[in-house]
Formats: structure tokens, C-alpha cells, sequence
């Protein structure tokens, strides 16, 4: 490859402050480095500490998605394609004008939030919404902070928050069951499992959600891979372990007292069992996939150990609240955003009482 770094050291000086392609240099860096490590250090979280790298810091939580990728692209087509292809064209067209504005580098991060995106949307949803999704979502969710290591929320789910406001017609008639692409008769369309539990107390069988037969979001039908991905991040040490735990475990502790209690149409009319319905809503909906993927960004979360306890445990309990008491049918999606506008106060209210107990003991 000394050829190639040759070639790339030969153009560098066009690219570089004085030279006539210097408002182009956040587009060189970006090619540059999908070959070669960057030459500087992380100033913002993630902060890595081993031998990886941004570039494969990212790659890694890409490795772990292909599992949910290749089965939502055997579930519902060749589509899905085209939507991941539409969330990184316009996502990456906002990334190169802000990184050419202010002359920086282009973050690698934005692969992850391109391809994030289309995985949390209804398989039918319109090209077009794509489109305007991931651009609020890249835009206001994460450029207007100060780009990637300065945003508060997580882009992609800002972008999944705004398009279901703005859109939720739309958004509702892009269920598609598993399998429709293949032209199966009666697989048009299919009722997700949160809304059937929601609306008809129906609780779907643990094995058909693991083995994604029901529809919903492109990529949270195929659960045993996003588990699978979720504990390769782990393993990795890409993802710290304390979000996605504290978060199910909260979730099936909250769901089997919502259960005992009768707070939901499931054990109320259909008589199901308390641990039934804490088991569906560990597995049923995008619990899997937000605590795995999605509550545990290293930038919005907290960084603090005993604060990533707090925030799991605060992503559970908001999104059982929200599930079962709210007209909504999911509650992942805003129990991690309302979760990521406290992480940084939850940080500061441990720094201080650990402050204040050093201080203490010192005296």
C-alpha cells in the first residue's frame, strides 16, 4: 500500500491551507483515512484507549449490525438497500457541507448514524421520508450542537422522533410482514406486535419474535441477531455493558408489575401472566435493538459508571410508563431521547457527591 500513501502524499499539499482544493480538505481526510489510521488523537467521546481506532471503533458497531442488516434485506427485499443508500447520501451530503464550513475533518461517526437510521423505520416507509429524516436528524440533532462529540441526542432518533410527528400516517401504513416481497398472498401488511398487545391485548409467542415473523421495524424483527450483535459489542468492549443490562432488566421488572397489576390490556382481557407480558416486552417491539445499539452511544449516554446504571435503568422504566399508559405503542424511542437530555446531569450530580465524599474523608 506504500503506492497508494505515496499517491495521497503527492495531492496533500492541494489540500492543505494554502493550496487551491484547501475548501475540499474534509473530503480528502475522509478517503485518506478509510485507508490509513488519522494521524490525531480524539479530542470528544468516544474517547478510545486500545489499539482501535475511530474508523474501526465504528466499523465494529457496523459488524455487529450486519446480522439485523442481511435478514431485514431477506425479510422485506432488496428495498431496504435503497433506504440505506438514500440515509447515507443525503445524511453525508449535511456531513461534507458542515465539515467543509468549518474546515474539519469529516467524523467517521456518521456511518453508524446512516445506517441506524433506516434500520428503525418501517420497511415501507417512502424514500422521500428517508430522506427528510435523516436530514433533521443529522442536522438538528447533531451539526447544530457542534457536530459528532458535541451533540446531546442521538441523531437518529431525533430524525425517527420528527418524521413520526410530522408523518404518522404514513408511518403507520408502512408495515410490512416479513416475507411480502416474495409475493406471498396474504403478507401485505401486518400489525405490529406493540400494536396488536395495545390495542387487542394479543401477546405474540416468545419464538416468533425471536425468529422475526412478525413485522416490524427493518431492523428489529430478527432478534437472536440483534442479541447476537449486542454481545459481540460487548465482548469488544465497543459497548459498555451496564446501559443494555440495566436497561432490559428494568424493562422486564417494570413489565411483570405493570403485569401483576392488571395495567394493560394484555393481562386485563386476554389473562395472560404477568411473566408472559414482562418476557413480550423484553422481546416485542425495538427494546432489543434501543438497548443494544441505541442507549448506549458513548457521546449521549452517560460516561460516569454509576451513571450508566442510572440512564439504563431510566431508559426501562420510561419506556414501559410510556407503553403502557401513553397512546403511543413504543416508548424506546422517547424514553432514550428524554434519557440522553439528563445524561449530562446525572453525570454531574455523581461527580459532585463523589467530590463531596472525597472531600469528606480527606477531612
Amino acid at each position: 500500500m506504500k503506492w497508494l500513501s505515496d499517491l495521497f502524499d503527492s495531492f496533500r499539499p492541494q489540500f492543505e491551507k494554502r493550496g487551491n482544493l484547501a475548501f475540499l480538505k474534509p473530503m480528502f481526510e475522509a478517503i485518506e483515512f478509510i485507508f490509513f489510521y488519522p494521524p490525531a488523537r480524539t479530542a470528544t467521546a468516544p474517547h478510545v484507549r486500545d489499539p482501535l481506532d475511530i474508523k474501526r471503533y465504528m466499523s465494529i458497531v457496523i459488524v455487529a449490525l450486519l446480522p439485523a442488516i442481511c435478514a431485514s434485506i431477506w425479510f422485506f427485499g432488496p428495498r431496504i438497500l435503497l433506504m440505506i443508500l438514500v440515509s447515507y447520501a443525503v445524511g453525508g451530503l449535511v456531513e461534507v457541507i458542515f465539515a467543509c464550513i468549518r474546515k474539519t475533518e469529516i467524523h467517521e461517526g456518521f456511518f453508524v448514524t446512516g445506517i441506524l437510521f433506516p434500520l428503525i423505520l418501517p420497511p415501507a416507509t417512502p424514500l422521500w421520508v428517508v430522506a427528510v429524516g435523516i436530514f433533521v436528524g443529522v442536522f438538528f440533532g447533531k451539526e447544530v450542537f457542534g457536530g459528532t462529540g458535541h451533540n446531546v441526542f442521538n441523531p437518529a432518533l431525533v430524525g425517527r422522533l420528527f418524521i413520526t410527528i410530522s408523518f404518522p400516517t404514513i408511518l403507520t401504513s408502512g408495515w410490512t410482514a416479513p416475507g411480502a416481497w416474495r409475493g406471498a398472498v396474504d403478507a401485505v401488511s401486518s400489525a405490529t406486535p406493540m400494536a396488536l398487545v395495545k390495542t387487542q391485548g394479543i401477546l405474540t409467542p416468545a419464538t416468533d419474535l425471536l425468529l422475526g415473523i412478525p413485522s416490524g421495524s427493518v431492523g428489529e424483527t430478527f432478534r437472536l441477531g440483534i442479541i447476537v450483535g449486542g454481545i459481540f459489542l460487548m465482548l469488544t468492549k465497543v459497548s459498555n455493558w451496564r446501559v443494555p443490562v440495566s436497561y432490559l432488566v428494568t424493562v422486564f421488572v417494570v413489565a411483570f408489575i405493570a403485569g401483576l397489576f392488571g395495567w394493560t390490556p394484555a393481562t386485563a382481557e386476554a389473562g395472560a401472566s404477568a411473566l408472559s407480558f414482562a418476557v413480550f416486552n423484553l422481546l416485542g417491539g425495538s427494546v432489543l435493538f434501543g438497548a443494544m445499539f441505541m442507549a448506549c452511544c458513548p457521546v449521549t449516554s452517560c460516561y460516569t459508571l454509576p451513571g450508566k446504571y442510572v440512564f439504563g435503568i431510566g431508559c426501562g422504566l420510561l419506556t414501559v410508563l410510556i407503553r403502557v399508559f401513553s397512546g403511543y405503542v413504543e416508548g424506546v424511542m422517547f424514553s432514550i431521547v428524554i434519557m440522553n437530555s439528563f445524561a449530562p446531569l446525572i453525570d454531574h450530580i455523581i461527580l459532585q457527591l463523589r467530590y463531596r465524599n472525597a472531600e469528606t474523608q480527606g477531612s
